[in-house]
């Protein structure tokens, strides 16, 4: 881990250095024994833990032996089994991509483009014979042909390949040529290339095969053949007899016999014949069109010869009617084209050098490569990696028309040779590539001859191979001769056959400025070749000392030609070339000027792409070299510029890969001599920084920024080869690299730093590139450098930034952090060197940090600033807190996973680096702590809540709980900012309707606060001042941020956290707990129990929904046990490795797939970590409450830090858990339960009761083992109390597990099934069982508990019989309360559950009942034990029905209950908060009578203005809807049930229901209809639609009967004075009244001196609101009305509604209107006057009784006064537009007056004619200034009104 270096100790004496030798022995002996100590640790923690196991469950064995033996055993079996690492099941561990931290670079390698194979197989002519003298042999082409096949690209317009000759002649017919079989025998000794040395020259002399290679296919590419011949004449006239299709033998030897005279006399000269063609490809990415065949074979036209007329020719090759033109040489041409496969054997480059598997034998096929023309584009261009320094040469044309030098020049032959020298002797080279069957080499080539062409074309190439070594003598010749195709023979015959005469020479120098001549030239002919030609210069210069020549045609151009250089030697830029020289000048010892040299340098930015690509290498080296030597700064900064350049065209042409392959496999470090050169890290460095000043060019720097890495990488690989080839490796870090080295390296990080952090928005590219490079460099400086160097530089760097940055600087920094810490040895740079204060330090005596400390981030650098960075980057925003939180958890996931340190002791020792990690979490705990597990990412600002409500004060007394906004609608009112800063407008009330937040305190909304208690201190100061919240949102400020995290982050970190607890040491982790305070502990168990949740199994369902982005499901219980069994881990284990080793691309991507595959892999990773987490977590809290039992034992268990803990154990039963999970957690429950006994029977019962919960939950288990483990767990828990109690009793777990089971019946549906049942059976086998309690009462005790559970659950079985009529169910829940009437605790279970019910329905009235009755329980429990001053009566002011609550009685239900004054307070605010739901406003002054003297007395101010704020608001809200009429408080009905068979007990039965708000008769009609047709079948209900009293025995018993009435509530006239408002009318109600009117003959309706009416008045059992809402009647009363009586009952109701309209405040103009209309404007035989007529008048008074009459009359006087008054508001109100309507009606009113008057035969006065004022007058004032109108009535109840 450290440097292996060599210490000298220095000592002044003999004394002092045997004290040397003492100590450092010693530390020697130190170190071995804790180097073995570690090692037994190592082996035997195992070990340590089983024995710690065993000491802790000894005592259990003696009883419960099987069940102790059980756990014993899985415990073992557990941890010998392997675990598997957290990180491998981690779905980002998945993700990790490693293949970009060391990019893949190869070597230069030969790219070609698109390779095509094709193989020559036949040429045949239809004019065929046999060539051999005696005709024996084979029918072959009468003489020889040869072809030359080559690309054209008619896109482009040009040749893209070299020529390509084939000679596919049979053998007979290849004799026919002169010389042919021994041409290439002489020799090749002065050949540049010694081939047959190689290969016999006889393997290449006839190719058959060639591969052609195209950079660029596309579909406009030609494969074109030429065919020559030998010269013979006119092509015309040698093509006319292959033309005809009549194949006559005398034709064909005619021809044979020409052909062979021409073949002795001319064999060496070719002519031009014939061509063809073919396409290439189909398309543009390159697929063979194989089904293409050659075209026809035209006649090659003499004046079209030259490839540009070729070009025009195949432009026209797809278009039909032009091709049919061109003549025909009938024959075929069978060339096949093919793909080429890799490793093609026997092949051959363009030089004829031999590839490998290249088989020696002159039978082999050989197959050559052919040249391909790459276009000259930087992209097509690739670095030269194989020797090449090919010429070719193109003769274009000759003017030969006009000269006058030659008497005969007709048939031209162009002989072309390349020569070293021009004197007379000197040979030419013999480097031309030859023709098939000939020499491969030979020193000249012959153009194809015209015959009888003047002006000769030329399409010849000719293929020569240069020497490496070019001087100025190198040049062409071009011979001419005069050919005479005709045979002399027909003359003298002495006169010799002259076949050739020279007609002229001409030359070409190959060299001009210095470089290879590659355009087009045009060149004089001389008649005459004297020695030294080359020294005469052109025509028409000055004369020269040059040998006399004799120009031509007066010395023109006559010839054209072209030459086409392919080399990698040789660079056709003048630029490149002139650098090149300048080099080689100073290389060979000339002068250097730096003048020149910059001057040069300069240009080089003018050189083409390609070339510079072609050379890149050459190029790159050259100007390294030059770097090393430069004496001048501007050389060395030019140098770098030009280096900017070629990178920056490098990467623009998207070639950067050559660039890696260069500095990784071609770069070298030039020598370093001290004296001459220096080094080019150090020059670069410098140079890089002169290039990054300010001052200088801004697009440089930008370049140099942008491809920073290439000058980085060249830097390191200069440092490491200038460390191994001057062998300063060995010597000390800071020895190796001189101090100049070091401040270049600081200066260029300096300089640096400010481009990428004031780049970053201009150009991001620039900044990030260059960031990332910096990282990368030093990173790699770790290695070469003093590791205290390059720390200086990281703090450097880091010290660059600020918090608040914008994002890309986040992105940025952590990017950096991110490389650096990928370090290869990150670990040992992390630990300081052991060598501490005159000792070496064990592991033991560490000083472990558990927090951010400087001398932490001293000591342990890298990973001290990135922690302390990741902490600071947690105050910013969502996306720079993920960049963090991902390059931490990725570091620590590659730690896990590296084979260097797979050890458990060295995993625990990298644990303690990150040991900080605890105080950063617990720092950011309120904003981890998030339970709720949402697939989306989510955002905890606080919300406003939809409905209004109280809100509830947090269970805690300390803390003061944060309101939520209380809107009405959900938006926020203007003045809400207002009310922030304290000045919010009050609220009064003449501003009816306001829509806005009545809630002064809306922080809540703007700050968003943990709901939880769990961080007390923390919360006090968050909550008490609002200015302290409000800096949150400045960025970057020092205030913790509230905001919770997401839960990506959570889970990102908590994995994190999970992976430390798990690989540190358990003595690391005791110190940390000795060192945390309550509150951080507090914290730390928060953190463990939202692992817990974040982590739970979601089953399979929720995962696919998520995949596919539709957000959570309801889960249901069938996804509350885990798919997987632990057992199989090792499978698992060999899953993942397998899933580690794919490829990427397999692996899971950020968007997950959507198959049944990657649900199942997800689930099971999940499903994996869920219990890898739980396990993680049970270790962890076995450790703790063994180690710090003491502390947990304070106040007999029951205080905070116990709280906490039994929060986790239990949240392990609350989540999903798999099997194996959950036997371990049962396990650790019972040694929790066996060490802390007290916690669980003594004091307050809550933690005992949540055990029996959860554990009875649990007993209804799908899977039998686990109900298994759960029986036995809650036995135990039994019989642990009853040995606690010393044998006397179980009360505590027998209560508890009673109310747990009725809790469980309210909350789980299904829990009375055979399982629960099976689960009962356990218990009491265990107690019949257990030997040594088989005397004592227990078992009967075990027995009397599933005895009473039994009978709760038969109540529940007909609760899930009535689960969806919530009426019977709560009626069911009901009894089940009365039933507990002497246990508290129970009926405060039966009552919560009610309420739950209610909650649920929306019958708030009752639940806040329920809560009622539930707090006056406590308080009446209170009162008895003399803990509270009152009791139940206290509260009969809110309800009557609160006397049932005084029926506890004191029996042994009493003993265990743990009921105080916070208790009754937290139920007390609940009553509160449920009351303000129900609209019940007032009643909460009466609950807060009670709350407000405990909170006066323990001066708990800030509750108090709470407690009168929510009263504020209260009676605001009372009076608003006094003033609006908008509160409805319920309507009533009577429903009666009638028959045996369906309703049972039910029979006969009436209840008063109470429905929500308005509900109309037809609404609930429907709605138990449906209920009970759901029930019993729709065909067996009917509803009774009238309201009479129903005979049972006129029913059909086939059928069940409801009968719906509607009801109102009636109150006695002295009792209507006593509730005076609309709530007293509607609240404690009792009695209900329905009316029916009958006349005496049974018909319902008749006259009106017949009418009778029957007034039914029902009493219900119990007040209305009550913890129900349907109460039974308990008695009814019916009064029957005569007619009088009728009329009096009509005429007063008309009276009192008269009245009340008039006397609101806001007159209802409408409906006084309409009351008016219908008592004063009335038909005679109708309306009151018919009630007069009737009653009064003389004939009829005397049938009823006088009393009854005087009164009618005394209400008919009211009733003319009542219209009166009325009709006045009417007139003050009415319009100009209603005076007429107004006047109308009282015309009608004075005529009723009068009517009224006969009849009754005294004066009644309308009164308007009185002087009389009106009562009340106020009001009517009011109702003129024209205050807004009231919608509600609020008049006597009566049952018109309402149906």
């Amino acid at each position: 881990m450290q440097d292996k270096s060599s210490y000298l100790l220095a000592a002044d004496s003999e004394i002092e250095m045997e004290e040397w030798i003492t100590t450092l022995n010693k530390i020697l002996q130190l170190n071995f024994e804790a180097a073995m100590q570690e090692k037994r640790n190592g082996d035997s923690n195992e070990d340590d833990e089983q024995s710690k196991m065993d000491s802790s469950s000894s005592s259990l064995d003696s009883y419960l032996p099987e069940i102790t033996k059980a756990s014993r055993d899985l415990e073992t079996k557990f941890k010998s089994e392997s675990r598997v690492k957290l990180f491998a099941l981690d779905p980002d561990a998945q993700k990790l991509d490693f293949s970009g931290i060391e990019q893949e670079v190869k070597p230069f390698e030969e790219k070609c483009g698109k390779k095509i194979l094709v193989k020559c197989h036949d040429l045949s002519f239809n004019l065929q014979s046999c060539v051999a003298e005696n005709e024996e042999g084979p029918t072959t082409n009468v003489e020889p042909f040869f072809i030359t096949l080559s690309l054209f690209d008619i896109k482009h317009n040009r040749k893209i390949s070299s020529d390509f000759l084939v000679d596919l002649n049979h053998s007979t017919v290849r004799h026919m040529i002169s010389g042919a079989s021994h041409q290439f025998l002489n020799g090749s000794s002065d050949c540049l290339h010694r081939i047959k040395d190689i290969i016999p020259e006889v393997m290449l002399q006839y190719p058959k095969q060639g591969v052609f290679s195209v950079t660029c296919p596309h579909p406009d590419i030609f494969l074109v053949a030429r065919i020559e011949k030998v010269l013979q004449g006119s092509i015309t006239h040698c093509a006319e007899p292959y033309m005809k299709s009549s194949d006559s033998s005398k034709v064909a030897q005619k021809v044979l016999k020409n052909a062979k005279q021409a073949c002795q006399r001319l064999g060496q000269y070719r002519m031009p014949f014939a061509w063809a063609a073919r396409s290439l490809f189909k398309d543009a990415s390159g697929t063979l069109d194989k089904n293409a065949r050659f075209s026809a074979l035209y006649k090659q036209d003499s004046n079209k010869l030259s490839n540009e007329d070729m070009l025009k020719l195949l432009a026209d090759f797809r278009k039909p009617e032009k091709m049919a033109k061109l003549p025909v040489i009938l024959g075929n041409l069978d060339i096949t084209i093919d793909n080429v496969f890799p490793d093609i054997p026997n092949y051959v480059n363009s030089s004829y050098i031999p590839m490998k598997q290249f088989e020696n034998s002159t039978k082999t096929l050989v197959t050559f490569e052919v040249e391909e023309f790459v276009p000259c584009i930087p992209k097509h261009t690739q670095p030269f990696t194989i020797y090449n320094n090919h010429l070719y040469v193109y003769p274009k044309h000759l003017k030969y028309d006009s000269q006058k030098s030659f008497a005969k020049a007709r048939n031209i032959a162009v002989c072309i040779e390349f020569k070293d020298m021009d004197d007379e002797e000197s040979l030419p080279l013999k480097c031309i590539y030859g023709r098939p069957g000939g020499s491969v080499f030979t020193r000249q080539a012959f153009a194809t001859v015209l015959h009888h062409h003047q002006n000769p074309e030329f399409y010849d190439e000719v293929k020569i191979e240069l020497p490496t070594q070019l001087h100025e003598k190198h040049h062409l010749l071009f011979t001419f001769y005069h050919v005479s195709c005709d045979s002399s023979s027909k003359g003298t015959t002495k006169k010799k056959d002259i076949v050739e005469t020279q007609v002229g020479y001409a030359w070409l120098q190959l060299l001009k400025d210095g470089r290879v001549v590659t355009n087009e030239q045009h060149i004089p002919v001389s008649a005459n070749l004297p020695s030294g030609y080359l020294n005469n210069q052109e025509p028409g210069m000055s004369k020269h000392s040059g040998p006399e020549i004799k120009w031509v045609d007066g010395g023109k151009p006559l010839l054209k030609v072209s030459t086409h250089l392919v080399s990698t030697v040789y660079t056709q830029d003048q630029h490149l070339n002139n650098f090149f020289q300048y080099c080689q000048k100073t290389d060979s010892g000339a002068q250097a000027l730096g003048a020149d040299l910059v001057k040069y340098l300069k240009s080089l930015h003018a050189m083409e792409g390609h070339v510079m690509i072609a050379f890149l290498p050459t190029i790159l080296n050259q100007l390294f070299r030059v770097l090393t030597r430069a004496t001048q700064e501007e050389v060395a900064v030019n140098v770098t510029r030009v280096i900017i350049h070629v990178v920056a065209q490098c990467h623009e042409e998207g070639l950067d890969s050559y660039l890696r392959s260069y500095v990784k496999y071609a770069y070298k470090a030039e020598p370093y001599i001290a004296s001459e050169y220096k080094t080019v890290h150090e020059e670069l460095a410098k140079s890089m920084t002169t290039i990054l000043k300010p001052s200088a060019d801004f697009l440089t720097s930008n370049k140099l920024l942008k491809y920073s890495w290439f000058f980085f990488e060249i830097l390191i690989k200069s440092m490491a080869q200038h460390l191994i080839e001057n062998g300063k490796v060995k010597l000390l870090r800071n020895q190796r690299f001189p101090a100049s080295y070091h401040h270049a390296v600081e200066t260029v990080v300096n300089m640096l730093m400010p481009h990428i952090t004031q780049k970053y928005k201009d150009n991001p590219e620039a900044s990030k590139n260059a960031n990332h490079s910096l990282a990368v460099f030093i990173k790699r400086c770790f290695t070469f450098m003093d590791r205290g160097f390059v720390f200086k530089q990281i703090n450097n760097y880091v010290s660059f930034f600020a918090p608040g940055d914008p994002k890309t600087l986040f992105e940025f920094k952590f990017e950096f952090l991110r490389v650096v810490c990928n370090h290869e040895h990150y670990i040992p740079l992390n630990l300081p060197m052991p060598f501490g204060k005159g000792r070496i330090q064990r592991y033991q005596d560490l000083q472990l940090d558990y927090s951010l400390s400087d001398e932490f981030c001293k000591h342990h650098f890298l990973v001290g600033l990135l922690l302390r960075e990741v902490g600071n980057a947690l105050q910013e925003f969502r996306d720079i807190r993920q960049i963090a939180i991902s390059v931490l958890k990725n570091l620590m996931i590659k730690h896990s996973f590296d084979d260097r340190y797979a050890s458990r002791s060295h995993q625990a020792r990298i644990a303690t680096l990150y040991l900080p990690m605890f105080g950063l979490l617990i720092e950011n705990a309120h904003r981890i702590d998030v339970k709720d597990i949402s697939p989306f990412p989510m955002n905890a600002a606080g919300s406003s809540t939809k409905d209004e409500a109280l809100s509830l004060p947090a269970p805690n007394p300390l803390v003061t709980p944060q309101k939520t906004v209380n809107t009405l609608e959900n938006n926020l009112h203007k003045d809400l900012f207002g009310a922030i800063s304290g000045i919010a407008s009050p609220y009064t009330s003449s501003t009816p309707n306001v829509n806005c937040v009545r809630n002064a305190d809306s922080r809540g909304s703007l700050i968003s606060t943990d709901s939880g208690n769990s961080l007390l201190e923390r919360h006090n100061e968050k909550s008490n001042s609002l200015d302290k919240n409000q800096q949150t949102c400045t960025p970057g400020s020092s205030v913790v941020r509230c905001d919770k995290l997401d839960q990506s982050e959570i889970k990102s970190l908590l994995m994190c956290f999970l992976h430390i607890l798990k690989s540190m040491s358990d003595d690391a982790l005791f110190r940390y707990w000795n060192k945390a305070s309550p509150s951080e502990l507090t914290d730390f168990f928060t953190i463990a129990e939202v692992c817990l949740h974040q982590f739970q199994y979601m089953g399979k369902r929720y995962i696919a929904r998520n995949q596919e982005g539709l957000g959570p499901i309801v889960h249901d219980r069938k996804s509350q046990t885990l798919p997987v069994s632990r057992n199989r881990t090792g499978m698992m284990h060999a899953r993942l490795q397998q899933l580690s080793s794919l490829d990427n691309s397999l692996t899971f991507s950020h968007s997950y797939g959507h198959s049944e595959a990657d649900v199942l892999h997800q689930s099971l990773l999940e499903a994996n970590i869920a219990t890898e987490v739980c396990l993680t977590i049970l270790d962890t809290l076995s450790l703790f409450t063994t180690a710090f039992k003491n502390q947990l034992l304070t106040d007999h268990g029951h205080n905070p830090l116990m709280k906490k803990v039994f929060d986790v154990y239990l949240c392990f039963l609350k989540k999903n858990q798999s099997e194996t999970a959950l036997k371990n957690v049962f396990s650790a429950l019972r040694s929790l339960i066996f060490k802390f006994p007290s916690t669980f029977y003594e004091g307050r019962a809550d933690m005992c009761s949540a055990l029996c919960y959860e554990i009875l939950k649990c007993c209804n288990s799908k899977l039998s083992s686990i109900r298994m483990d759960a029986s036995q767990l809650l036995y135990f828990l039994m019989r642990n109390n009853f040995d606690y109690t010393g044998k006397r009793s179980f009360v505590r777990t027998h209560l508890q597990v009673i109310i747990s089971v009725s809790q469980l019946i309210a909350d789980v549906v299904g829990i009375g099934g055979t399982r629960f049942q099976q689960s009962l059976s356990i218990i009491n086998n265990c107690a019949n069982g257990d030997r040594l309690i088989k005397h004592t009462t227990f078992p009967c005790d075990v027995k009397d508990l599933t005895k009473r559970i039994r009978t709760v659950l038969m109540a529940t079985a007909q609760m899930k019989e009535h689960e969806n009529d919530p009426e019977m169910l709560v009626d069911l829940q009901y009894s089940l309360a009365k039933s507990y009437a002497s246990t508290p605790e129970l009926r405060k279970t039966w009552l919560d559950s009610m309420a739950r019910i209610h909650v649920k329905n929306g019958d708030l009235s009752e639940a806040a009942m329920c809560y009622v009755h539930v707090t006056a329980l406590v308080a009446e429990y209170l009162l008895r034990k003399g803990m509270f001053k009152q009791g139940c009566s206290s509260f009969r002011v809110i309800t009557p029905n609160i006397d049932e609550e005084a029926s506890m009685m004191e029996d042994v239900g009493m003993q265990d209950v743990h009921f105080n004054e916070d208790v009754l307070m937290e139920l007390l605010e609940q009553c509160a908060d449920g009351l303000w739901k129900a609209e019940r406003y007032e009643l909460i002054a009466d609950i807060y009578k009670l709350i407000i003297p405990i909170y006066e007395k323990r001066r708990d101010f800030e509750r108090l203005a709470h407690l009168y704020d929510t009263l504020h608001r209260a009676y605001s809200k009372v009076t608003e809807v006094i003033h609006t009429g908008k509160r409805l408080l319920g309507t009533y009905f009577r429903v009666a049930f009638f028959g045996q068979g369906f309703f049972e007990d039910e029979d006969g039965k009436e209840y008063i229901y109470k429905e929500p708000k308005l509900t109309p008769l037809s609404e609930i009609s429907q709605r138990l209809q449906k209920l009970y047709s759901d029930k019993f079948g729709s065909e067996n209900v009917r509803m009774i639609q009238d309201s009479g009293k129903v005979n049972p025995k006129d029913l059909d018993s086939k059928y069940a009967y409801i009968q719906v009435t509607h009801v109102v509530p009636y109150f006695e006239e002295k009792e209507l004075q006593e509730r005076k408002t609309e709530f007293e009318r509607n609240h404690n109600i009792r009695r209900f009244m329905f009316e029916m009117p009958f006349t005496q003959l049974g018909k319902r309706r008749g006259g009106v001196e017949e009418q009778c009416k029957r007034r039914t008045i029902l009493t219900a059992i119990h007040c209305f609101p009550y913890v129900k809402k349907r109460i039974p009647i308990m008695y009814q009363h019916h009064t029957d009305l005569n007619p009088i009586e009728v009329a009096i009952d009509e005429m007063s109701k008309k009276v009192a509604e008269l009245r009340q309209l008039c006397s609101s405040t806001e007159v209802d103009m409408i409906k006084l209107q309409l009351k008016l209309q219908g008592s004063v404007s009335v038909q005679v035989n109708a309306g009151p006057l018919a009630y007069a007529r009737a009653f009064l008048d003389d004939t009829n008074t005397k049938r009823y009784p006088d009393n009854k009459v005087k009164l009618l009359k005394e209400v008919f006087r009211q009733f003319v006064e009542a219209c009166g008054q009325a009709l006045e508001v009417n007139e003050r109100l009415i319009k100009e537009d209603q005076i007429e309507y107004q006047e109308e009606m009282k015309a009608n009113y004075r005529e009723m007056a009068k009517e009224l008057s006969e009849i009754m035969h005294e004066q009644i006065t309308a009164v308007e004619e009185k002087t009389s004022v009106m009562p009340n007058s106020l009001h009517i004032f009011n109702a003129i200034s024209g205050t807004p109108t009231s919608t509600t009535v609020h008049g006597m109840p009566s049952s018109s009104s309402v149906v």
